[in-house]
């Protein structure tokens, strides 16, 4: 019996040990959907040659791409060609309009002799590329040259498509503004791991963030505030530095360039008809009162003052909106909708007299009658307009798209009501949040969630039905940064818990699996520590600052 017992556990263990060993060979994240381990490598030769089978220009900047980073790590750069697939060793790419996995599926074919990565639109054979990537010695990851590496590729076959069409990151640049440089970074990390969309929060109360020509006060008061909360919120405590800062409109046309190269859309936020203080800071007669001055707030939270339904002030948004659509070249632009008090509303004899002309039974319809008329004109531009999930009080805008974040109700209601939905709930997806004991960490908003809660989430439900379902389109990590002062502080709070998130966007729901996810993280984390990513757990998070509670000093 005892005997028995013991080959059941050897048994077992060659089991753990040889899932753990493929993980480590084959450790892709997201997951694949479909990989055959198949034995052998491909040995990446001396003077390697990346083919592409046509001269389309995003072909050849997947292949630039993949040049230059094996260039950096190896200290060889390929040579890039264009033609037929050659019968010598080497990394073709082959754009095939039959490939039946969507415009962002790939296939992937290594063996000893030959790469071979196919896909029917550029952006698949980019994913595909980053798969690559990821089966390469992790060194290959390095900003520098790394010497002693045996540089090969372990044969297989991969067939992979994402199951969502909307895979997001977000980042809150108007309570702590961060550099290009940064934002490029952030940009990079969200491509090496298959998602696709930026959302820019550049406006909110506490500071706006981008250029508009047409109204500089803008950024030449709106982007600038006397002092910034220190502490805990409940501390009430300010430091007494003035702070701000703003992109040009040159920096957001670079930004948006740099990401297209890498298959990332940006879509900017500006925020209405609340958030807005950084506005007001400039142009008062846009809210309650033209003679109220309402400087630029570095305190955290949401403010009374708001932008008022006025004829000019949806002229302003209207000039505001089509500087921004011309910046973006995006589907989507958000335009906010959320935390907006009603109270100044509800004191105005303006507003009260326009709903009764409207036919509005209260102060939420009366941000409907707002948010529909941004709506048409966004839509007249031939764009399609996103909101926070409070944008369905009141009745939800023809042509809206509900973003999700107070929970999942908002995003199902839209979806009932045939409306698309990205689904951002703060209990699996708000990476502002702890992600262990409170007493061990820097001070961050409140909350608490483990990269295992975020990987755990199911963005569509059982309770919709098949057709209500499509209407789910995708999901997003969200970071505000009233806590996050520095890029190295971002990253701590976003990484890895983004990286699990990757993975609930493009893996299916049946192929998850956290602890082969989890074997996998380990091999990636040594990707992230070569990309110098400040990630939670990381071995260089000793060489940065954090704010810290005064309890935790003593």
């Amino acid at each position: 019996m005892r005997f028995s017992l013991l080959l059941l556990l050897v048994a077992l263990f060659s089991v753990q040990l040889s899932c753990a060993q493929s993980s480590a060979r084959y450790a892709i994240i997201p997951k694949p959907t479909h990989l055959r381990e198949q034995t052998g490598t491909f040995a990446l030769p001396a003077n390697l040659t990346i083919t592409v089978s046509e001269t389309d220009a995003q072909m050849h900047q997947v292949a630039e791409l993949l040049a230059e980073q094996l260039g950096t790590a190896t200290g060889r750069r390929p040579s890039i060609a264009t033609g037929k697939r050659s019968a010598k060793q080497g990394i073709f790419f082959d754009l095939n309009k039959k490939n039946k996995l969507g415009a962002e599926g790939y296939e992937l074919r290594v063996t000893p002799k030959q790469i071979t990565i196919t896909a029917s639109e550029p952006q698949g054979l980019f994913y595909g590329m980053q798969s690559l990537l990821q089966l390469m010695p992790v060194e290959v990851f390095s900003p520098t040259p790394v010497a002693g590496v045996t540089w090969a590729v372990p044969c297989c076959t991969i067939e992979d498509q994402p199951r969502f069409a909307y895979r997001g990151m977000h980042l809150d640049v108007s309570r702590h503004f961060f550099p290009v440089t940064f934002v490029k970074k952030y940009i990079d990390l969200i491509a090496l791991h298959k998602q696709n969309t930026f959302h820019w929060h550049l406006t909110d109360d506490q500071g706006w963030r981008i250029e508009i020509k047409k109204y500089p006060l803008l950024t030449q008061i709106g982007s600038k505030r006397d002092h910034t909360m220190i502490g805990r919120y409940a501390d009430n405590k300010f430091d007494d530095k003035p702070y701000g800062g703003f992109y040009t409109q040159d920096e957001i046309r670079d930004v948006v360039a740099y990401a297209q190269k890498r298959f990332v859309t940006v879509v900017p936020e500006i925020e209405m008809p609340g958030h807005v203080v950084s506005v007001l800071a400039g142009y008062p007669a846009l809210g309650s009162n033209p003679d109220k001055i309402v400087p630029v707030t570095g305190k955290w939270g949401v403010f009374e003052d708001v932008l008022f339904p006025r004829e000019q002030t949806f002229q302003f948004e209207e000039d505001v909106l089509t500087e921004v659509m011309d910046l973006f070249p995006s589907k989507y632009i958000h335009i906010g909708g959320d935390e907006c008090p009603k109270v100044q509303w509800k004191e105005s004899r303006f507003c009260q007299e326009l709903m009764r002309k409207e036919g509005l039974k209260d102060e939420h319809e009366l941000q409907s009658y707002f948010i529909r008329r941004i709506d048409k004109f966004i839509t007249s531009k031939g764009r399609r307009m996103i909101g926070w999930d409070e944008i369905l009080e009141g009745g939800l805008s023809p042509n809206a798209t509900v973003m999700s974040w107070r929970g999942t109700e908002g995003g199902l209601a839209a979806a009932r009501q045939n409306h698309d939905a990205i689904m951002t709930p703060g209990e699996f997806c708000y990476l502002d949040h702890y992600q262990a004991d409170p007493k061990t960490q820097p001070i961050a908003i409140g909350g608490f969630l483990t990269t295992e809660k975020s990987y755990s989430y199911e963005p569509t439900p059982d309770s919709l039905t098949a057709a209500q379902a499509k209407h789910i389109i995708g999901v997003q990590g969200n970071v505000w940064t009233e806590y996050m002062l520095t890029p190295e502080y971002v990253e701590y709070m976003v990484f890895p818990r983004a990286t699990a998130l990757a993975e609930v966007g493009w893996t299916s729901k049946k192929d998850k699996n956290y602890a082969d996810f989890n074997r996998r993280l380990d091999v990636h984390k040594k990707r992230l520590d070569l990309l110098n990513v400040n990630y939670f757990g990381a071995p260089i998070n000793d060489k940065f600052t954090y704010q810290w509670p005064v309890e935790a000093k003593k």
